[in-house]
């Protein structure tokens, strides 16, 4: 079978890509996949490192405000699917999965008008515009969430399957995730927060303040925090000046790279809401505070986030909610879920976030997709 992925832009459009097609490898070793992406997406990078081959058309997305630039845009949409007709002439796939991103757009558009099987997936509460044009002409869409399916009007193409991982779809446990951390028993609880790869300024503000306040003052909580990349050296500089290096108990890093572990031990996880983080949590059944990322399109994590709330399974604080000198807020939330009177809360919350995860999502996908490529 020959398999031509494509979606970008972001992790949360490459990621769940990565893990079909890597799905699709582990069942059939003889499986051809390429990628479809641009050159300045994040694909650029992940898909290589992934080893597949990645080839290349020009697209950007709408610009929200006026601008020249929505002229090549709109000369992009026009021209880009003739670039993507020749890439899928070249590479002949027996099907074609788009997992979001505008530079699935004129791969999934000219593949279906060539007759050639296509899904989608879309890991976000609120789909994607690329998901929302395609939908109509493909023949499968992929849902993580329920919810999703309420903004599609193609009911009898949806498929409620979660998201695909690239870690084990089966969490270690708590107490086995940290045996093999070497956390050590005086520590009552752990507190896990991060902000993601590149690092999320006004999230690591509001966390140091958290650490000054709250764990600081109780040496029986483990709290360790990713500042990201580009945060390294402004929050390592913050962490000093609070005096934070002085505690055992606290742990500053640049990336968490045993994440799966990290977050089986955790008892309490800030972070911010990207799909993809949402089914690893769930998976896992883990008491969550998402601090979603206001800067993506169409606000997609504060979305993602208040399916979870509204049905009791997480908390959530916006980034304006914290901009107080005591990020009092935060240290409330995580200070009470932490107390004796917050233990009901917080187990009742990572009992609600397991109905969010579907463990066996890339199995579901890839038998799914045989049986679309079978019936065409």
């Amino acid at each position: 079978m020959r398999v031509l992925m494509t979606g970008g832009g972001t992790g949360g459009h490459v990621n769940p890509a990565l893990a079909i097609a890597n799905t699709i490898k582990q069942n059939d070793s003889t499986a051809e996949i390429a990628y479809v992406g641009t050159q300045h997406g994040i694909e650029s990078k992940l898909v290589p490192a992934a080893g597949y081959p990645l080839y290349f058309v020009e697209i950007r997305g709408i610009r929200r405000s006026l601008s020249l630039s929505n002229l090549k845009t709109a000369y992009l949409t026009l021209v880009s699917p003739i670039k993507a007709k020749k890439i899928l002439r070249e590479f002949k796939p027996d099907l074609v999965v788009g997992t979001g991103g505008y530079v699935s757009w004129p791969v999934v558009k000219a593949a279906s008008r060539m007759g050639i099987p296509c899904a989608l997936h879309e890991s976000n509460a609120i789909p994607g515009v690329a998901v929302r044009m395609l939908a109509p002409c493909v023949d499968r869409v992929y849902l993580n969430f329920e919810e999703t399916g309420k903004n599609l009007k193609c009911p009898e193409k949806l498929l409620r399957v979660g998201n695909p991982t690239l870690h084990p779809a089966v969490a270690p446990s708590r107490e086995e995730a940290r045996r093999i951390l070497g956390i050590p028993d005086k520590y009552k609880y752990f507190i896990l927060s991060y902000g993601g790869s590149m690092g999320a300024e006004r999230l690591n503000a509001a966390v140091l303040k958290l650490m000054r306040d709250f764990t600081a003052k109780h040496p029986e909580v483990y709290h360790l925090h990713a500042t990201g990349a580009i945060e390294k050296e402004l929050c390592g500089g913050w962490f000093k000046e609070m005096g934070l290096d002085q505690y055992e108990n606290i742990k500053l890093v640049e990336y968490i790279y045993d994440m799966p572990y990290q977050m089986a031990a955790a008892d309490v996880t800030i972070c911010r809401a990207g799909a993809m983080t949402i089914s690893e949590l769930a998976i896992g059944g883990k008491c969550a505070v998402f601090i979603p990322s206001p800067n993506v399109t169409d606000n997609h994590q504060y979305k993602n986030a208040k399916v979870l709330v509204d049905a009791g399974a997480a908390s959530l604080f916006e980034e304006k909610d914290l901009e107080t000198t005591e990020a009092a807020p935060l240290t409330q939330k995580v200070a009470y879920l932490l107390s004796d009177a917050g233990a009901a809360e917080r187990h009742e919350m990572e009992e609600k976030i397991r109905p969010f995860a579907v463990p066996d999502a890339n199995k579901k996908i890839y038998l799914d997709l045989l049986d679309l490529v079978k019936k065409k």
